[in-house]
């Protein structure tokens, strides 16, 4: 369930109408909320062989419905959910209007200056200095670290030096990117010569074979893309082997690792790489916890392995991605790539679980479940995108799943409305319902009594009581959060935080409680963004 929605599909990651301008790789530490994979939130494109939903890779370009997919054109026939549809989402670039010029574009990519320890130097100043040496012969500057001296030192035996000599494009702004990008590397390769033990060079250099991987068409044979990646991955090797904090060069080389995975289908080599890219995804995130974009990634990654393994590991590895993608909203709660890819995967389990019976432990979600649960977010990633067709494509394939005219449907535990410290035997399970505007609390009616008047025939007593129910108006809450507290009844415990105070709610087990969370603050969410009324729409038709 990356850039690959050309049929109604889930695709996970990014959306193929987005411009790689707009996925985040990374030459610095910086978090970009639609990151792309070395593609692009990460972009992780994946071949389903499924009929549909596929996962939005944040990185990955949209063709079917599959994780978040951006670019899918509406068929209402197909949905495949595996892994592809969106891009991951790539720390080594930042994003830059599709509109922009060359120049502009190649002047946002942020790389680091090797003398000058951690501050940055952007493809302007690169550019400024490559034409300042091919106009008057003229150093820019004498103490500038770009001057021809130190541009002129690489020699020329270095083997990804040659690979950047190499490079054919044959369009002149793609001849004008490699241009800088090659001046680039001459810089690196020297300072590399200079300190081999300059983890910062390594990991620029690293960027820069990335990068110029990127202006190499897919059929080039020398060098290929694979080659230029497969040098950069040594390079982030050797600067994380030199300074393993670097959590930059851990994600970009997991985006490098899933870029030549993906050339390589579903065999055992890719199935190794895939697992590669996983815990190097893995340990950026240990480094920066913070970092939705890695999570994202780490989900697609994982979604794309669990084409893969065999099927006997199958669930195990679509559940740890599912806890990925969850990590990923829970950190970035309009993270609409993320919210993408996990109703994708959803969709893939569900279909999973209907043709297999699920795994027989009698504590697996129903099908039925599944899909809603997918649907869900789905809507959600479209109401927060409403201009993505691939969200669009894969909404109308999915939206009869909802529990219309509703958002979710179900089963919570509830006190007698004012009394949160009421005897856990006078709490009640009932059903209530979730839609764009509130949480109610449904209460059945209680049997009518009857008795026997005068005549002896049976009439019903008016034993009329009015009872409350729990009711939560979205625009109202201030937080929802898990809670376990003694005066819950067991079970997976829920306080909705309100202006008015907290309400406490019990879910039948921990998996529907994150379905409750996650449902609650996607709307409140969807709210705040003023999306309201887009996810109206899709509930009300």
């Amino acid at each position: 369930m990356a850039d690959t929605v050309e049929e109604p599909q889930l695709q996970n990651g990014a959306a193929s109408g987005e411009s790689k301008a707009e996925q985040h790789p990374i030459p610095e530490p910086q978090l970009q909320t639609e990151a792309t994979t070395t593609s692009e939130i990460p972009e992780i494109e994946t071949d389903a062989t499924r009929e549909g939903l596929q996962p939005v890779v944040t990185d990955a370009k949209p063709e079917e419905v599959q994780s978040e997919v951006i670019d899918v054109k509406p068929e209402l026939t197909k949905v495949n959910l595996s892994p592809g549809g969106s891009e991951e989402i790539p720390i080594r670039s930042t994003e830059v209007d599709q509109g922009s010029s060359t120049t502009d574009q190649q002047s946002h990519i942020v790389l680091k200056k090797e003398d000058e320890g951690n501050k940055t130097f952007t493809m302007r100043e690169l550019l400024s200095e490559l034409k300042s040496e091919e106009g008057d012969g003229t150093p820019h500057s004498s103490v500038s670290p770009f001057s021809r001296e130190s541009a002129s030192q690489p020699a020329e035996s270095n083997p990804a030096m040659d690979l950047i000599n190499r490079i054919q494009v044959n369009d002149e702004e793609g001849r004008s990117r490699q241009r800088v990008l090659a001046f680039a590397a001459r810089k690196y390769a020297s300072a590399i010569e200079r300190n081999p033990d300059d983890h910062d060079a390594l990991y620029n250099w690293a960027l820069i074979l990335q990068e110029s991987a990127d202006n190499v068409s897919p059929d080039s044979v020398s060098p290929s893309k694979d080659d230029l990646l497969e040098e950069a991955c040594k390079k982030y090797d050797e600067a994380t082997s030199l300074c393993p904090s670097l959590y930059d060069a851990y994600y970009n080389w997991a985006i490098a690792i899933s870029d030549r995975a993906k050339m390589r289908g579903r065999t055992k080599e890719a199935e190794e790489l895939w697992e590669q890219a996983t815990n190097n995804y893995e340990k950026a995130v240990q480094l920066n916890w913070n970092s939705s974009q890695a999570l994202n990634n780490w989900g697609l990654a994982l979604q794309e392995l669990s084409q893969i393994v065999p099927a006997r590991e199958k669930e195990k590895v679509v559940r740890t991605a599912i806890s990925k993608f969850r990590a990923a909203i829970r950190l970035q709660f309009d993270f609409h790539r993320a919210i993408y890819n996990l109703g994708t995967v959803l969709y893939g389990l569900a279909e999973d679980t209907l043709r297999t019976g699920g795994s027989g432990n009698g504590k697996d979600m129903p099908p039925g479940e599944l899909y809603s649960q997918s649907a869900i977010y789905i809507a959600a990633a479209h109401s927060l995108k409403p201009s993505y067709s691939v969200y669009s494509s894969a909404l109308r394939l999915v939206r009869s799943m909802l529990p219309l005219p509703h958002l979710k449907v179900g089963h919570l535990t509830a006190a007698p409305v004012g009394n949160s410290l009421a005897p856990h035997s006078d709490w009640i399970r009932s059903d209530f319902e979730l839609n764009h505007e509130r949480l109610l609390q449904i209460l059945k009616p209680e049997p009518r009594e009857m008795r026997r008047n005068l005549s002896g025939k049976s009439e019903a007593m008016n034993t009329k009581v009015e009872k409350k129910t729990v009711k939560v108006n979205i625009a109202e809450i201030v937080s929802v959060t898990p809670c376990a507290d003694l005066t819950l009844p067991p079970g997976a415990g829920l306080c909705v935080d309100t202006v008015h105070g907290p309400v406490f709610l019990v879910a039948d087990s921990w998996e529907s409680l994150d379905g409750w969370l996650d449902a609650i603050r996607l709307v409140y969410t969807i709210y705040a963004r003023g999306k309201s009324d887009v996810l109206a729409g899709i509930i009300t038709g």
